[in-house]
């Protein structure tokens, strides 16, 4: 693959753009400048620095962000910044088959709730983790405004009724970690899911955080804020 076609893949400008960067010595592959565009590369893990930025190639962008409270998982935020602001252009402008450039969140979390975040670019993986159908469990962590106890457990594995679908909706799991903290399971994702379900046992969501998505959890050592790439094994974990 032409060293232009890399870079346009890999989201850093229109082909000419691309181009222009490697002729004006922007572009290293493997720690040597390459001034030659139409040099040709295996393009998956290959190494390049663009413009001082370190990049690893990947044919399908798939990514973990610990999101921080604040932000939304919104392309057009209405009151906070929006949480593709924390991500790199180039997995902002990657050419993508839909009508929207870059990675796309699987799911969203609200403005005040933190964890774990997947983003790609892979439409048939964002179809597989959203879709209520394959009922990848997520876990989160919710502080409660009030103690609760074994009744609450109860009511959430047995199912409680939302406001809009008669239809009783369960936990997959809950335990008390704390009388105020409850790890709470679902397979599902419906709209403020997780507050509304802990309206329906009588008490109140004070913080909210996503720990796991299917067998992946949140890496104690990535910060809010930041993200990674996933690899095959993460992947594994989530899709199994």
């Amino acid at each position: 693959m032409q060293l232009q076609d890399i870079l346009y893949a890999q989201g850093f400008g229109t082909r000419r753009v691309c181009a222009g960067l490697i002729q004006q010595g922007h572009v290293a592959v493997h720690e040597t400048v390459c001034l030659d565009a139409t040099a040709e590369f295996d393009d998956e893990g290959l190494r390049l620095r663009v413009q001082g930025l370190e990049w690893v190639c990947h044919r399908r962008a798939c990514i973990m962000l610990n999101k921080p409270a604040g932000i939304e998982c919104s392309q057009k935020p209405s009151a906070w910044p929006s949480v593709y602001t924390l991500l790199p252009a180039p997995l902002r402008q990657r050419p993508n088959k839909s009508a929207v450039q870059g990675v796309q969140a699987i799911g969203r979390l609200d403005q005040d709730t933190t964890g774990l975040l997947l983003l790609t670019d892979d439409g048939q993986l964002i179809h597989r983790l959203a879709s209520p159908r394959h009922a990848v469990p997520k876990v989160y962590e919710v502080t409660l405004k009030h103690p609760a106890g074994e009744r609450e457990l109860q009511q959430l594995l047995a199912g409680v009724v939302l406001d809009d679908d008669p239809r009783p909706v369960r936990a997959a799991a809950c335990e008390l970690t704390d009388p105020q903290y409850l790890r709470l399971t679902l397979t599902g994702g419906k709209y403020h899911q997780v507050k509304r379900m802990v309206a329906a046992v009588g008490n109140r969501v004070e913080a909210l955080h996503r720990s796991q998505i299917g067998g992946l959890k949140l890496p104690a050592d990535l910060a809010p804020g930041q993200w990674r790439w996933l690899e095959a094994a993460d992947l594994a974990l989530i899709q199994s």
